[in-house]
């Protein structure tokens, strides 16, 4: 017979280690524009009908980004816009473009402090993801691309798919 106990135990641990992050919003884009330094997770102080909004998918984070106060050393999210349901009262204006408190570590501030500092350096959003029932967002401390450094990138993937293609060749041969 096998104890209960020891069964409720193994499902535990198996739901713990198969927890997938549930993405809310990707910024694909940010690949493409930016040298990715240092990724960082942070928690995020929302309302109540932002959370709403963002269980339906109602928010764009393309050109947000971190901006971090020295005065106080807080982290807030800039230029992302969540936008309220319909069916939330309407007779309320919500601020769609607010200033919104990140949760991160005095180590992880002081990382990006000294991030900023350097020339052509800024932190970007990557993603917006639940994690269990809190909604987190994925940072970054990235640095912004040229023309020419897309192209070099451009080349370098086509050569390497040209690449394998020969080497296929030559292995039927």
């Amino acid at each position: 017979m096998i104890n209960n106990s020891y069964y409720i135990i193994i499902n535990i641990k198996y739901y713990i280690s198969n927890e997938k992050k549930k993405y809310i919003i990707l910024n694909k884009k940010i690949y493409h524009d930016f040298f990715i330094k240092k990724e960082i997770e942070a928690g995020i102080i929302l309302q109540g009908w932002e959370v709403k909004s963002l269980r339906f998918n109602k928010i764009t984070i393309n050109n947000s980004y971190v901006s971090i106060l020295h005065n106080n050393n807080k982290a807030f999210l800039l230029n992302a816009n969540i936008n309220p349901l319909n069916t939330i009262c309407n007779h309320i204006k919500y601020d769609v473009l607010r200033k919104r408190e990140l949760l991160l570590n005095k180590k992880e501030i002081f990382l990006l402090k000294n991030y900023l500092n350097y020339k052509g350096y800024t932190i970007v959003v990557i993603s917006l993801y639940w994690k269990k029932s809190w909604c987190k967002l994925k940072i970054a401390v990235a640095k912004g691309k040229n023309q020419y450094d897309k192209r070099h990138l451009l080349k370098n993937k086509e050569w390497n798919i040209d690449k394998m293609r020969i080497m296929k060749k030559n292995i039927k041969i």
